[in-house]
């Protein structure tokens, strides 16, 4: 077992201005089936539409964005959560002050940055 605090976690860049993203749980640490990511959006930051061969599941945290996905945009707050299929693309926008959200994706190579794994 590893128990962790995510303040602990590196917070690292994404390429998106006003985007971080920390790795929770990766194969760095022996998880094989999944990834737990940290994300914080500043008011005003996007993520882009993208897609992946991937399901994602989401979970809101704190403040509120809209998510876009399956052709139509979700107005989403602390406390929601989102399933995501693959291929399905899919962008994310703050609205408030900090947007954060915890993703969890399989823990597979194309999906994981190479020095999140052990």
């Amino acid at each position: 077992m590893f128990v962790g605090h995510y303040k602990d976690v590196p917070e690292k860049d994404t390429g998106f201005d006003g985007v971080t993203i920390r790795w929770l749980v990766s194969p760095k640490l022996g998880a094989e089936n999944y990834a737990m990511r940290y994300f914080v959006l500043r008011k005003g930051a996007e993520i882009p539409l993208h897609h992946h061969d991937w399901e994602h599941e989401i979970f809101i945290v704190k403040g509120e964005g809209i998510i876009t996905g399956g052709g139509k945009e979700a107005h989403v707050k602390a406390g929601d959560f989102l399933y995501v299929p693959p291929n399905e693309p899919h962008g994310y926008r703050a609205l408030s002050e900090t947007f954060e959200f915890l993703c969890i994706i399989p823990a597979k190579k194309e999906a994981i940055p190479d020095d999140e794994w052990a």
